[in-house]
């Protein structure tokens, strides 16, 4: 199984410089390459393959733009290819239009060819940047898949993907039911419950300190408007500076939470884990829950739960996006239509009082028999 490994990188200011060098020269042959699919497709032609626009931007290269000889090849060629397969996808119905990246909002990050990638202790060759200096030793005399180098908005990471093999461990043989929501980020049917992490008092306090922040940055960025422009001071720069790292906290938090959430469950070895079919992109329309809803990651939960079953051998299910679990009674399955979402003890005619959650995943975990 191919696992990934995130370590931190340490380069000098010298490289750091070559970094960013390379996370913009991969932002701008992303756009390039949907710029060109995007006009082509107005003008009815076919969809451009990535071959065709790479040899386009080599001849490119040696003609105007010569600045991207400052840097790998690998990495412009890949990003082109990106660019085409987030196109492929859009037409394929399988994702949304894919967007330009923008230098302020996208993520800072570049592709380093894998065969290229050397490792020494506490070391990593990366092409045009050198031998960058690690915070632990990565695996050595392994295959690496799709090493990615990327900025999280305080330090730089290399993520490479390392095949592992694991021993099966011997499974229950029960089935575990999930339900997920946001009173609980999630509920099983053996009665272990993960609370909601936004609840607490440490997150609750950054939440605070982030609002105060961001009307802070805006009453400076009005207090120097000259015209219809916005003018960046220094001050300005210290304290977008210090909101990007609150939600740089804020997301490790969170993170953190789903990870610990989804070992506990596996460690619990159950033979299928039945989890409801997240439709986020319609629970999001709700605006009285979509910030709570995007706070508890719940796609981030799922996809966490998906990969930790594979690697234990745990058979991974989810139940139709219509199934009523919640309104279907555990103990005699009477359909209850006219449950309201505020309604959080479920009482059926049969007599049984119980947690609509709780209630929910026992109807989930009944699904894999």
């Amino acid at each position: 199984m191919i696992l990934a490994k995130k370590v931190r990188l340490k380069p000098t200011p010298v490289q750091e410089r070559q970094l960013w060098k390379s996370a913009g020269t991969a932002r701008w042959a992303y756009n390039w390459t949907l710029a060109k699919q995007e006009e082509n497709y107005r003008n009815g032609g076919k969809f451009l393959l990535d071959g065709d626009l790479r040899k386009e931007l080599t001849q490119l290269k040696q003609t105007e733009e010569y600045w991207l000889y400052d840097v790998s090849n690998n990495i412009t060629k890949q990003a082109v290819k990106d660019a085409c397969d987030a196109y492929k996808k859009f037409f394929k119905k399988l994702a949304d239009k894919p967007n330009f990246k923008s230098r302020r909002r996208s993520k800072p990050s570049f592709y380093n060819d894998n065969v290229k990638l050397k490792v020494k202790q506490n070391h990593v060759l990366i092409e045009k940047v050198g031998w960058v200096t690690t915070s632990e030793q990565l695996p050595t005399d392994v295959n690496y898949t799709m090493p990615r180098i990327s900025f999280d908005g305080k330090y730089w990471y290399l993520s490479i993907g390392v095949e592992q093999e694991f021993i099966q461990p011997e499974l229950s043989g029960e089935s575990l039911g999930i339900d997920v929501g946001v009173k609980d980020l999630a509920v099983c049917s053996n009665g272990m419950t993960f609370k909601n992490i936004n609840k607490t008092k440490v997150m609750k306090k950054a939440e605070k300190r982030l609002r105060r922040l961001q009307r802070k940055v805006s009453r400076k960025y009005e207090m120097n408007k000259e015209g219809s422009r916005f003018v960046k001071t220094c001050n300005i720069v210290k304290v977008e500076k210090h909101i990007r790292l609150l939600h740089r906290r804020l997301t490790n938090i969170r993170t953190n939470h789903s990870h610990q959430a989804t070992s506990a469950i596996v460690k619990t070895k159950p033979s299928t884990v039945v989890m409801e079919t997240l439709n986020i992109k319609g629970m999001m329309r709700n605006r009285h829950l979509s910030k709570a809803i995007a706070q508890q990651k719940l796609y981030e939960f799922k996809r966490q739960l998906q990969y930790k079953c594979e690697k234990y051998g745990i058979r991974f299910m989810e139940a139709d996006k219509w199934y009523p679990s919640s309104k279907t009674c555990s103990d005699c399955g009477e359909v209850k239509k006219d449950l309201k979402l505020s309604d959080r003890i479920f009482k059926c005619v049969c007599g049984l009082e119980i947690d609509r959650d709780v209630n929910a995943s026992i109807n989930l975990a009944k699904l894999a028999s």
